[in-house]
């Protein structure tokens, strides 16, 4: 719940809950209807709070992950819970639709990174299989545009979020239609795309009454969570670089067009959709991910382990006992994760960590050095050397990797906001309804709003020795 005063933004925590997949018949899905009746539950919450503290509630924007989708029959129903990224009904399509298309003509066409669980190639997964939900649908919906239908009963596709299925023709800003016809994807599916902040949908009545407000609007904001992350980054400098540090890491920085140079392609950066008509250059990196399947890996095995706790533990292991490429795909998919980390170590001929402090700060300095890895491949891109790198979402309040950053890097660190979507999902409905002017001004009010903690490089020449072992380590395999 986020009100402003006209000089600052107060952001308040009104509900929280989790977000769990399903297994079902061996295919993992999203529980799209439960993420619904919280989302509601949620904003019914607001709602009250609001009326008790005699404030309007004005608007609600949804932002979410990208790339899975909701397919919707000719009568508006769902066909099916939307099948989660991780799924592994992707595997080996991107390889075949690559060699079919040509990799550097699909980059060229579209400037996505290349990612096994892509929009396109679920779709492709879904046509090759003959999925019946396919042949039936009428609508494709990105999720957060999914939960935006179920309250006002409006189809649309922010951009955002469309330009990471990877069937966005980044030249004209809408659906590549010669891809999907060469790919044998329906092209009835695709409803036009806005850009953030450009629809204002009125709650359906039924949804209304149910929240007990009829003033309410759905803006359409930055329905990419990163997107709005990037949207909230307190950057004084357009020469800055972020990490939007969550389940994944996302390393990148603003640009004007998108960049669709060889090296782009080459080194797999992408070219997503951002806030102001700008884009994201950014990479891909696996991020606490590793973290939080180790977590639920030991809570499953009666271990239970805060955050803090984990955090202390790796503090106190020796540095640099192994390292691990977080981006091997062996990490991707959920489940005993420390025996793949054993593999890895085994394979690259390091020591294996046995205890939970080693297995943590493997994770931890190992992304720290991946950071490194890919900032500077993107300093080359762009021709310049960033001032600092922005930390911002729920990574920005892990104190060892935020410093661990700023060493491998050697850059300073700026950490926060924790609730960066948050805070650029709220930016943009206050610029639709006129109250902030731009994204500078955006982030301008990010900055007097929210505390940003700074974290200062040291110990460079120990870094400098661990990053030439863990590039060695990573280009054997």
């Amino acid at each position: 719940m986020g009100q402003f005063n006209g000089e600052s933004l107060i952001l308040r925590e009104v509900y929280r809950f989790g977000n769990e997949p399903v297994i079902v018949l061996g295919t993992l899905h999203w529980d799209i209807l439960r993420l619904y009746r919280d989302l509601v539950q949620g904003l019914r919450k607001v709602a009250r709070q609001a009326q008790d503290e005699g404030l309007l509630f004005a608007s609600l924007g949804i932002d979410s992950w990208a790339v899975d989708y909701g397919l919707l029959d000719s009568s508006g129903s769902l066909l099916g819970n939307p099948v989660h990224y991780r799924d592994r009904r992707t595997a080996g399509v991107m390889e075949r639709i690559t060699r079919s298309l040509g990799a550097k003509a699909l980059f060229e066409r579209t400037g996505i990174q290349f990612l096994s669980f892509n929009t396109l190639y679920q779709l492709v997964a879904m046509q090759e299989s003959k999925n019946p939900q396919l042949e039936h649908a009428e609508t494709l919906l990105m999720i957060p545009d999914l939960l935006g239908y179920f309250l006002t009963g409006e189809r649309s596709s922010e951009f955002t979020n469309s330009t990471t299925t990877q069937l966005i023709n980044v030249h004209t800003g809408e659906w590549d239609w010669a891809i999907l016809k060469r790919l044998s994807v329906p092209e009835r599916i695709f409803t036009p795309i806005h850009a953030p902040g450009q629809r204002v949908m009125p709650i359906r009545g039924d949804v209304a009454n149910e929240l007990g407000t009829a003033e309410t609007r759905l803006i359409s904001v930055a329905s990419h969570d990163t997107a709005s992350a990037v949207a909230a980054v307190p950057s004084l400098s357009r020469h800055f670089a972020y990490i939007s540090s969550g389940t994944w890491s996302l390393l990148g920085t603003e640009v004007d067009h998108p960049l669709l140079t060889e090296e782009t392609f080459s080194q797999g950066f992408t070219n997503e959709g951002g806030v102001g008509g700008r884009y994201r250059l950014l990479k891909n990196i696996m991020g606490l991910w590793l973290l939080q399947e180790l977590q639920r890996e030991w809570q499953d095995q009666g271990q239970l382990f805060s955050w803090q706790t984990l955090i202390d533990q790796a503090a106190a292991s020796p540095d640099f006992f192994c390292l691990i490429d977080p981006d091997d795909s062996r990490f991707l998919s959920p489940g005993a994760m420390t025996v793949r980390i054993q593999q890895f170590c085994r394979e690259t001929r390091q020591p294996v960590p046995e205890s939970i402090g080693e297995y943590v700060r493997a994770v931890l300095e190992s992304l720290a050095l991946k950071y490194r890895w890919v900032l500077e491949h993107l300093e080359r891109l762009l021709g310049y050397s960033v001032e600092g790198i922005h930390v911002v979402g729920g990574g920005s309040q892990n104190v060892l990797l935020c410093q661990w950053t700023a060493d491998a890097c050697q850059r300073p660190v700026f950490a926060g906001p924790v609730e960066a979507s948050a805070t650029g999902n709220l930016l943009v409905q206050l610029a639709a309804s006129g109250e902030v002017n731009g994204i500078e001004q955006a982030r301008e009010l990010v900055r007097r709003s929210f505390p940003v903690r700074k974290y200062e490089s040291k110990d460079a020449q120990k870094w400098d020795v661990a990053y030439h072992r863990f590039k060695k380590i990573i280009m054997k395999l």
